[in-house]
């Protein structure tokens, strides 16, 4: 597996990802999606949204407001409880969590100088209105499940859904984490997708475990992540959050070792129980068969989006030694003269093996002679014919071999060439036919113009 610099670099150069106020120096925790990055970031939330709502029965939506009643983060326990232990050193006044530090040095300066641990709350404050003073107080989430916990009630009304169900958001989160770092592995902005799925007390054990397989089935199948580099971890006992009855988390093989990538929590009633009693509005379901009242349990599948792009990235990227012929001098003649020939040699190829439905372009339009008009003019018809059904991309800013390079470093499953055979009828080797070039076997073959639609939606659909 590369490592986090060489992915940090293609990030940058090819516009998946951009440091946030980059030109001022840059915001830690902060980072800008790039022309590329922001069709992926989306490709993944379609992928996800597809999975666990329009796919399901027993599943709806929900887009709930950033900011909320600071009421909501009192009864969850986020204002009290939501905090990491914190310390600073004395010397050079650099700040780290206590529960990450590998000795009783400081990291930055090397003495021996840190302080005693102090809670940190991450969330982060604003205020509501012109006035700021403690009555305007308000925050940013931290998560996005409480949004759905306050809608309980509206959501199953509206819908009549009967439990089991589930609601699912994707949203903005905000933590003021005390470190970021590993590129956009933990940030202090984020995208986080949930679900709150919604169970009789005493069967949430049994859709504790369907929820973890189908989300790791979702990792493998939906988003193409090899099997090897995932696993899941049941958490002990001590490490589980206050609202947990148990937790499980999938894990990718990063660079710097296993990491969490996702959490399938078992919540009990924590939240609607707190909500209901500090908003003395009852949140309890009626089950029309049994004719009782009671405060649903709840299974929470929760991720960052962040953490399942670099995921996505890892798992595709991939260095490959290929053969590449070029004309060059082979020898000299008997006047001194080079001669030139075709000679092989080896060459490395970096190519973004993304699944087709995550790829940000699914095809690239490629004129091999940009200074013929015939070449152009239906290089960019083409393209204009497959933008309404799919990303499509039109190049000619390089050499044919760099372009085929460029495409496959940024994930494109197919590259369409645009030759003197495809558009200048007046060549003796006219066949009105095109080249398709297939990213991961490099294959190639010719197809009719009138036929390159057709033939990638069916590439793309397979």
């Amino acid at each position: 597996m590369i490592d986090m610099d060489t992915l940090v670099s293609l990030c940058k150069r090819r516009g998946f990802i951009f440091q946030s106020s980059e030109i001022y120096g840059g915001i830690g925790g902060f980072w800008d999606y790039g022309p590329l990055g922001v069709e992926l970031k989306n490709n993944i939330k379609r992928a996800w949204w597809k999975a666990v709502v329009q796919d399901r029965e027993d599943m709806v939506g929900i887009d709930t407001a950033i900011i909320m009643n600071p009421n909501v983060w009192r009864a969850s326990g986020h204002v009290a409880e939501f905090s990491d232990p914190l310390v600073e050193c004395k010397t050079c006044h650099f700040r780290f969590r206590a529960d990450m530090l590998k000795s009783e040095n400081c990291p930055n300066c090397g003495n021996k100088t840190l302080m005693e641990p102090r809670q940190f709350n991450m969330l982060f404050r604003t205020f509501v209105g012109s006035v700021e003073d403690d009555a305007a107080v308000a925050y940013l989430r931290p998560e996005t499940a409480q949004g759905i916990f306050v809608n309980f009630k509206n959501v199953q009304d509206t819908t009549r859904k009967k439990i089991p169900f589930g609601i699912a958001q994707i949203g903005r989160a905000f933590r003021n984490e005390i470190v970021t770092g590993n590129f956009i592995f933990r940030d202090r902005e984020f995208d986080q997708m949930e679900i709150e799925y919604f169970v009789k007390p005493g069967a949430e054990d049994e859709w504790h475990a369907r929820w973890r397989d189908d989300r790791m089935n979702w990792w493998k199948n939906a988003l193409g992540i090899r099997a090897e580099n995932l696993r899941v971890r049941a958490l002990d006992k001590k490490d589980l959050a206050h609202y947990s009855k148990g937790t499980f988390e999938i894990e990718y093989q990063f660079p710097m070792g296993w990491s969490e990538v996702e959490g399938i929590a078992s919540r009990t009633d924590y939240d609607l129980k707190r909500h209901s009693e500090a908003s003395g509005k009852s949140l309890e379901y009626f089950d029309d068969e049994t004719k009782e009242h009671f405060l649903p349990y709840v299974i929470e599948p929760s991720m960052g989006i962040e953490r399942c792009f670099l995921v996505v990235l890892f798992d595709a990227y991939q260095e490959e030694q290929v053969r590449a012929s070029a004309r060059t001098p082979l020898s000299k003649s008997d006047s001194g003269e080079n001669v030139e020939g075709e000679r092989a040699r080896e060459e490395k190829r970096v190519a973004l093996k993304l699944s087709h439905a995550l790829a940000p372009i699914k095809a690239a339009i490629l004129p091999l002679a940009r200074n013929r008009a015939e070449i152009v003019e239906l290089a960019r018809k083409l393209t204009a014919d497959l933008k309404p059904m799919m990303p499509a991309l039109y190049d000619d800013s390089a050499s044919i071999g760099r372009l085929y390079r460029r495409q496959d470093e940024i994930g494109t499953p197919f590259c369409v060439t645009v030759d003197h055979q495809s558009a200048i009828a007046s060549d003796e080797k006219y066949d009105g036919k095109v080249t398709i070039r297939d990213r991961d076997s490099m294959e190639q073959v010719r197809v009719s113009v009138d036929q390159v639609k057709q033939v990638l939606i069916e590439k793309l659909g397979a």
